[in-house]
């Protein structure tokens, strides 16, 4: 296995793959109330399809596997997934983002596949403003999640949290609080500025309503993302800002997105990907998926333009993999 880069000059290492676009939440900035229409599971990749993506992938330089979803606990014998990713050749980190709603009765099995950490998606500790966001649940279910995956040991343990105006934005402090009182490794998130949903709160204004909690202590965190991390004073936990659109990342990218449904996405925002999935089912060659996957990255874009204003996607979010 060597490095592999972009045309741009960045090591690509981290694939990110969306193993169903199904979810047992309707998060208000993630899909309708009504939900969107589920992809046949028959057009799914099959956990072996998927695997075999990795393995060409590996043979390329890719070491570092996310799976997300939709909600990824809603699929069937996850953890079989997680066992074949784990014993693949060339790579050595295996983790997961997830609602947490199904976490409970779910972490330790996952640690015992193999699974190496995971990310738990809380946009607020009120029960009903719970119920606003995700339109769906108990926040108790997610706070039962998080403690049971950090009892299984799937650490860090690192709670992702979308601020948006008007509806969390007064849960900032709150929040932070949770790095000193319980050790939570909390990551606040920007808002992405797609059709329908407004209230970006940009990390410039969440470090400055930090502010009288104390002083921000950079530190680092274990992770592949573009988060960067601080801890208060005498904290053990850390908060980690992820500011796609004040502060892009684009010039650190490392990653691709492999969609549910096998689409190849060399960007979040790509409105197009590679297809694999075709291939896959016609008894392609590793070579050819892996030439298939250096197309994708060599179609990867300078930047994104976030910044410059609202964002209409033909696919849901719910079926890219955040």
């Amino acid at each position: 296995m060597s490095d592999l880069f972009d045309s741009f000059g960045r090591r690509i290492n981290y694939l990110r793959i969306s193993v169903t676009d199904r979810c047992n939440l309707r998060c208000i900035y993630c899909m309708p109330p009504e939900g969107v229409p589920a992809i046949p599971h028959s057009e799914l990749l099959s956990y072996e399809e998927i695997t075999t993506v990795v393995q060409a992938a590996a043979g390329l330089g890719i070491n570092k596997i996310r799976l997300t979803g939709g909600e990824p606990l809603v699929r069937a014998e996850l953890p079989k997934l997680i066992q074949m990713l784990c014993q693949t050749k060339g790579i050595d980190d295996v983790s997961l983002t997830t609602n947490g709603t199904l976490l409970k009765k779910r972490a330790l099995e996952l640690k015992q596949a193999g699974l190496g950490r995971i990310n738990i998606s809380l946009d607020t500790l009120d029960g009903d403003k719970f119920r606003q966001i995700t339109r769906l649940g108990e926040l108790k279910d997610v706070l039962d999640g998080i403690k049971a995956a950090r009892e299984a040991g799937l650490n860090p343990v690192k709670i992702n949290t979308v601020v948006i105006h008007g509806i969390n934005d007064d849960e900032i402090l709150e929040l932070t609080s949770m790095t000193c009182k319980e050790g939570w490794h909390v990551r606040f998130i920007e808002l992405m500025p797609f059709a329908d949903v407004t209230g970006i709160v940009p990390c410039s204004e969440i470090r400055q309503r930090i502010g009288p909690l104390g002083s921000l202590e950079p530190c680092c965190l274990i992770g592949n993302g573009p988060a960067r991390y601080y801890r208060l004073p005498g904290a053990k936990g850390t908060i980690g800002f992820i500011c796609p659109v004040s502060e892009p990342f684009c010039s650190q990218c490392n990653r691709l997105r492999l969609t549910s449904s096998g689409q190849l996405c060399p960007c979040l925002l790509s409105e197009e990907g590679i297809d694999l999935k075709r291939p896959l089912r016609s008894n392609a060659s590793m070579q050819q998926i892996e030439r298939l996957i250096l197309k994708a990255i060599a179609s990867k874009p300078k930047q994104h333009h976030l910044a410059q204003g609202t964002v209409h996607m033909k696919r849901n979010m719910s079926r890219i993999g955040g």
